[in-house]
């Protein structure tokens, strides 16, 4: 530690020697930096605030019924953005500062300088700070208005910009489905009207369930006629084991009197049958036309039943006749019943047998067709449900714009406004002069400290023999005479005086610049209680 003083002292007593040169270099030093301080132009800044409320009132009110974007976010995003070169040469021509432009490289240069000039910060709790310094303060004033007219109206504009654009697409994309969806239902009618009878069935049944329901039916049908024919001759076996007659036979008067023909209820039952087929089918479906023939045929036989009753009658009112056997009757009825299903039953078989073989000739030809109306369809009803998608987004798009223009989902509240400001904030030129001057004396002293480290000496016994290596044996002391003392006490007081010069200076210039910020600071006030 002792010998860490002693070296420290002896760098001191080496820069002492030189101490002269401390001054040399921070007089010119000081000077030139205190005449540039005092030759800087003042710096005005002036500043905005501006609170921004994103709550709304309809927000939740039309929360499921409109898409309504993030007031958040998009504020977010404007923060972010405001400093790009598009806003900032926004800001250039509306404060004029691009008529002093007349290259791009001074337009670089003046983006550049206003991205690192103007000031934006804030954001918690919505409060937001725009800040701009310049010598003039008229023209600071103006560009922190054009930035906060930038941040308002841009925030406002994106917002509605993006639900405006966001309409228009979705109207494009709604002209271009719709006709998507014309072309779809054009191609649809031209498929069916090309492949009339080779479409799907009712309740959109393919080709192979055509086939297993036209054979079940065919099946059913022979089933239910054979069911009828083994009826017909059944009945046909009994009744030629039967008299047609007994007893008293039939008079003219009896055949006259309207009494009921055993074929009347068959006709009827027939009849009511045929207008049930009408109600459900046309007049060309099998059914109907086997209904049909079957009851022309019932009645042509009771009209030819009663015309040679008519004519077997004897011609005189007394003649005997024999009463009709009711079990012959009875199977003569239902025999003709039989034989009418039978007839009625035969063509439907033939109908059904005649479609099953069309279908399987068609083998080929209608599972082709089938599958291209399901691609039809299939992009009919996904273009029909993009359409109707987008028309619910337009509506939700118009009400979502609508509660934008006439709603207020982003408030802006300007705290302090920009105004024009008297008293410069700039810049600090006690805090310069006074680095100024420390800067100097350490730069004199390390002047010094290089100077004494060129040319060193020993001042000391214990320094030489430290460098040296040998032992010091004796050393001479000086002896100070009368004239050199004094003249040593002139140097030193010589020294301090310049040092206070120096110092006196410094308080000059401090003393100067305090007077004239609080005669600016008057005259700030005064200005003030005028405006």
């Amino acid at each position: 530690m002792h010998e860490a003083i002693d070296q420290v002292w002896s760098y001191v007593r080496s820069t002492w020697r030189f101490r002269w040169f401390v001054y040399l270099l921070a007089w010119p030093i000081c000077i030139g930096g205190w005449l540039y301080v005092n030759q800087m132009p003042d710096q005005y800044q002036s500043k905005a605030r501006v609170f921004v409320d994103t709550s709304s009132a309809l927000r939740p009110l039309l929360r499921g019924l409109a898409t309504q974007s993030s007031a958040d976010e998009d504020l977010a995003m404007m923060t972010r953005t405001l400093m790009s070169r598009p806003n900032l040469e926004k800001v250039a021509r509306m404060t004029d500062m691009d008529l002093a432009v007349n290259t791009p490289e001074e337009m670089d240069e003046l983006i550049t300088r206003l991205n690192s000039t103007i000031k934006f910060s804030g954001g918690r709790d919505n409060m937001y700070s725009i800040s701009y310094t310049n010598k003039d303060p008229q023209l600071a004033k103006q560009t922190v208005q054009a930035v906060l007219t930038i941040f308002v109206e841009s925030t406002l504009g994106d917002t509605r910009k993006d639900s405006d654009t966001a309409r228009k697409f979705i109207d494009s994309q709604i002209k271009e489905y719709e006709q998507r969806l014309i072309e779809a239902e054009n191609r649809l009618k031209e498929f069916k009207r090309k492949n009339a009878g080779l479409m799907p069935g009712q309740q959109g049944q393919g080709y192979f369930e055509q086939i297993k329901a036209a054979r079940f039916q065919l099946e059913s049908a022979e089933l239910s006629l054979n069911e009828a024919k083994n009826l017909r001759n059944e009945l046909k076996r009994q009744l030629a084991g039967e008299e047609p007659v007994f007893g008293i036979a039939p008079s003219a008067s009896m055949i006259q009197s309207g009494l009921p023909h055993p074929l009347d209820g068959r006709i009827d039952a027939l009849e009511k049958r045929l207008d049930e087929l009408l109600l459900r089918y046309t007049e060309k479906h099998p059914d109907v036309e086997s209904t049909k023939a079957t009851l022309e045929r019932l009645q042509t036989k009771r009209e030819k039943d009663i015309e040679e009753q008519r004519a077997s009658l004897p011609s005189t009112p007394q003649a005997t006749s024999l009463n009709q056997n009711p079990v012959y009757q009875q199977l003569k009825i239902s025999l003709s019943q039989a034989e009418a299903k039978v007839a009625s039953l035969q063509p439907r078989v033939d109908e059904y047998r005649k479609n099953l073989k069309r279908l399987e000739s068609l083998v080929n030809t209608i599972p082709q067709v089938e599958a291209d109306f399901q691609n039809l369809n299939r992009d009919y009803h996904i273009n029909k449900k993009n359409y109707e998608a987008l028309l619910s987004r337009r509506e939700s798009a118009k009400m979502a714009e609508q509660a934008e223009t006439t709603g207020d989902n982003v408030k802006f509240r300007i705290v302090d406004p920009p105004r024009v400001p008297f008293e410069p904030t700039g810049p600090n030129r006690i805090l310069f002069e006074t680095v100024i001057l420390i800067g100097s004396l350490v730069a004199g002293l390390a002047f010094a400290f290089f100077l004494s480290q060129i040319k060193p000496m020993f001042d000391t016994a214990r320094s030489l023999q430290t460098v040296t290596g040998m032992p010091v044996l004796g050393h001479i002391s000086r002896v100070w005479t009368p004239a050199e003392k004094k003249k040593s006490r002139i140097n030193k007081v010589s020294f301090v005086l310049v040092g206070l010069m120096l110092l006196g200076l410094y308080a000059g210039m401090l003393a100067i610049e305090v007077f004239e910020i609080d005669l600016l600071a008057k005259i700030t006030n005064k200005l003030s209680g005028i405006i």
